[in-house]
């Protein structure tokens, strides 16, 4: 018992990172079948046995076009210093963000400041471990960036009580193809600080030096999916406007085996962090951009146009 109580207490609040944090600390895990993920809606009933929560499968084909899913604005991404520290919680790898990080539009209901992202694995390239899947396919990783409404200051007592109080940006990472290694840059120098948090608990800065954009290149971040759904560990709650980007994130194996033979959930000598995802939940309504009318139309009278000329030529 007290071997899981030193690996497993953490509060919801542990993974979103904040000075105002709700206090309701509940003892869960992964992999341990007294405290793991089958475990949640009893042990944490109130929220994890909600009706609205994530991750989910997403089934493409039946995600609804919705006009109003803009594009992002994503303010200070490409700054070199926003990434101020990594720890190693014990759940997960997460990365903590200075202030004037923010992201708005995507029919988002206000402007959201950005406070974090964290990980999630499976074991190696060859176990997946993303949380969400897609058409029923699992990726290796996804990595979330979590923000909160810039209305409450800060403040994730009030942000898990509000449905849309939190905003989670998912992206699946897949492995890069070809026999690339060490790659991308941004990705090598991320994972260069894993060594120096190998135990619960360890926590180092960042240097200057890779920004969100670097991390997140490659992706086309105006196609996405969007429903509403939960924090993806205790206690749940049912707070989170998901966004789940298309275009996965391309990382070399290399850089995605580290995660899960590098660090570990409680001290060097405790296991290795392995298989740290929440199971698929109950299917919610998936909305995705609408397709543009206009431009399909112009296209297709394009090409009518242009087989007109070549008959004339012909």
């Amino acid at each position: 018992m007290m071997n899981f109580l030193l690996r497993a207490v953490v509060a919801a609040c542990a993974l979103i990172s904040s000075t105002h944090c709700a206090d309701n600390a509940v003892a869960w895990c992964y992999d341990q079948p007294t405290c793991n993920d089958a475990t949640w809606s009893t042990i944490a009933a109130k929220y994890c046995n909600g009706t609205r929560q994530s991750p989910i499968n997403i089934v493409s084909s039946a995600a609804k076009p919705d006009s109003k899913l803009s594009d992002f604005t994503f303010e200070n991404f490409d700054s070199k210093s926003a990434l101020k520290s990594i720890t190693n919680t014990g759940q997960t790898v997460k990365v903590s963000f200075g202030s004037g990080v923010k992201v708005s539009g995507g029919d988002l209901p206000e402007a959201y400041n950005s406070l974090q992202f964290h990980l999630h694995w499976g074991n190696g390239s060859s176990i997946p471990g993303s949380e969400h899947t897609v058409d029923g396919k699992r990726y290796p990783m996804e990595l979330h960036i979590v923000n909160i409404k810039s209305s409450l200051n800060g403040n994730t007592t009030l942000a898990v009580a509000d449905s849309t109080g939190l905003a989670a940006l998912g992206f699946f990472i897949e492995v890069m193809s070809g026999d690339a290694t060490g790659q991308p840059a941004s990705w090598k120098t991320l994972t260069s600080y894993l060594a120096n948090i190998k135990e619960k608990g360890n926590s180092v800065s960042m240097a200057a030096g890779i920004s969100l954009d670097d991390l997140l290149e490659g992706v086309n971040r105006t196609k996405y999916y969007r429903y509403l759904g939960s924090l993806t560990t205790p206690s749940c709650n049912e707070a989170v406007v998901w966004t789940v980007f298309k275009e996965p994130i391309k990382v070399s194996k290399d850089l995605i085996d580290l995660f899960s033979t590098t660090v570990h959930i409680g001290n060097s000598s405790s296991p290795l962090m392995v298989k740290v995802f929440r199971n698929i939940q109950t299917a919610q309504a998936v909305t995705t951009q609408a397709t543009d009318s206009s431009s399909t139309v112009f296209y297709s009278l394009g090409l009518v146009a242009l087989s007109l000329i070549l008959g004339r030529c012909l």
